[in-house]
């Protein structure tokens, strides 16, 4: 009150409060944080899984918005929107060419469940807009962008986060794959920065026999407790791969950590970002929440995978990106584990490491070789995105036709007719070709591209399903699981020092 009424100028006390508060739990560690009130909203939103909303997925394409796919059984399916509608009014506003940045379309599009909403649509073929009443409802945020079978006995799940669905949502995609067949698993938790420690508990417990550990956790203030495994589960046998790298973090690493110690799964990749620490969300009284480090976790052979913060957050932050620069993300050998670290697995007794991350048992470097200035340049331009969505745009009706489902999409669709299409449509923005660059980075831009073009026509999920195949990772992991000698021998015998 003293500032406001006596200070020079005017000021934002709300605002400089919030630095102050964020300044002061950033003392403490790099995990401690500050969530304000307007910060709240989407912060719930990620982790309890839904939003209220229209129901579309959607993106913004020459200052328009269009729409790639309406959420199956969502408001706006269920009234007749459809993939490469072009939303050009929302209630009064006129929404086309004014601009258009994301933050607006969440500001106009979502809103309270059971409130209504116009929008005015242009679509392909049709001479005249149309004009749709949407009554918005409760959205599915999904934690599991994908779960679809490689061959006949590997199937494959990917986990973008774990949050109060993820359990759920895993455990019908495994299910799902178990009926199809599958008799091995791919788990990718790849960029997974963590979530809810309970949805990591359950994930695993479909892994691990009774009574295993899966993690403990211990702090000052609170006694240690432990997390074990029960006699349910859907995956007690079968052959297990997670695929991780550095932006693997918390619940992720609780998952990996469980399985590796208790020799159960074989763990591919780089090392992970090193978070062993556990927050506790207080309310304050005017609704803002502050996220306190109360514990730290455990994996069930004893170590604390978090990695040192002494020197502050942002160099804690920067860390993982500096793996790039001395050399950790091209060869293993760079990994550098004093003796004092090394801990043993629960059943063969393998070397395991503690004090920054879970280290893989099977280590793959970042891949440099299949790229070139050409190929960034379409990516980091957007051409390729805005190619693809407008050739899915142009061709919709012919690929309806010709594709009557995704795996025959998958199989049969011919990138390389569409490869010439893209390169002309380059020059057109002002990106000149470049054969050498260009040949270089088939693999890549051909892949990306039939991905990116799936994604629009079919969805997200189909756009993995093709893209996975450039990852070297993913690709380790699929290597070892069709080779059960070479499972068998890593887990047996993986020496990482």
């Amino acid at each position: 009150n003293q500032v406001k009424n006596n200070y020079v100028d005017d000021v934002d006390i709300d605002s400089l409060l919030d630095k102050t508060m964020l300044q002061f739990l950033e003392e403490l560690d790099p995990h401690s944080t500050y969530i304000s009130i307007d910060e709240m909203q989407s912060v719930s939103e990620n982790m309890q899984g839904n939003f209220d909303g229209i129901g579309i997925e959607y993106q913004i394409y020459n200052d328009t918005l269009v729409v790639v796919n309406a959420i199956t059984d969502g408001p706006s399916e269920k009234i007749g929107i459809k993939a490469g509608d072009r939303i050009i009014r929302v209630d009064t506003i006129q929404v086309a060419g004014v601009g258009l940045k994301n933050s607006d379309v969440v500001k106009k599009l979502r809103g309270k469940s059971g409130t209504e909403v116009e929008v005015e649509v242009l679509r392909y073929g049709m001479s005249k807009p149309m004009v749709f009443d949407i009554v918005r409802g409760k959205i599915p945020l999904h934690s599991m962008d994908v779960a679809y079978m490689v061959n006949d006995e590997i199937g494959y799940i990917k986990i973008n986060r774990f949050s109060a669905t993820t359990y759920e949502e895993f455990y019908k995609g495994l299910t799902s794959l178990k009926e199809q067949g599958a008799t091995s698993l791919i788990l990718d938790l790849r960029g997974n920065p963590g979530g809810y420690l309970n949805a990591a508990h359950k994930m695993v417990d479909e892994f691990l026999d009774d009574g295993k550990m899966i993690v403990y956790t211990s702090g000052k203030s609170r006694p240690k407790r432990e997390y074990t495994a029960t006699s349910e589960g859907e995956f007690k046998k079968g052959d297990v791969v997670v695929i991780v790298d550095e932006s693997s973090a918390s619940a992720s690493e609780i998952v990996a950590g469980a399985l590796q110690d208790n020799d159960r799964g074989t763990i591919v990749g780089r090392r992970t970002f090193g978070k062993g620490l556990v927050q506790r969300p207080i309310e304050l009284t005017d609704g803002s929440k502050v996220r306190i480090t109360t514990q730290r976790y455990y994996t069930p052979a004893g170590r604390c995978i978090q990695k040192s913060y002494e020197n502050g957050s942002k160099e804690y932050r920067k860390e993982k990106y500096e793996r790039y620069l001395n050399g950790e993300s091209f060869h293993k050998d760079s990994i550098k584990i004093p003796d004092s670290l090394i801990f043993k697995t629960l059943v063969t007794g393998r070397d395991v490491y503690a004090g920054g991350g879970i280290i893989p048992d099977v280590f793959v470097p970042v891949d440099t070789t299949g790229t070139s200035p050409y190929f960034l340049s379409l990516v980091r331009k957007g051409i390729m995105n805005r190619f693809a969505l407008e050739y899915v745009n142009d061709n919709r009706e012919l690929l309806k036709e010709k594709y009557l489902d995704f795996k025959t999409f998958k199989k049969s669709f011919d990138i390389d007719l569409v490869l010439k299409e893209m390169i002309s449509y380059a020059e057109a923005k002002e990106l000149e070709y470049n054969e050498e660059d260009y040949m270089t980075a088939y693999e890549a831009i051909s892949i990306r591209l039939k991905a990116l073009i799936a994604q629009n026509f079919y969805g997200f999920s189909e756009f993995y399903e093709v893209f996975n195949e450039l990852n070297p990772i993913y690709k380790e992991g699929i290597s070892i699981l069709n080779d059960k000698s070479k499972y068998k021998s890593i887990n047996l015998s993986n020496k990482y020092r």
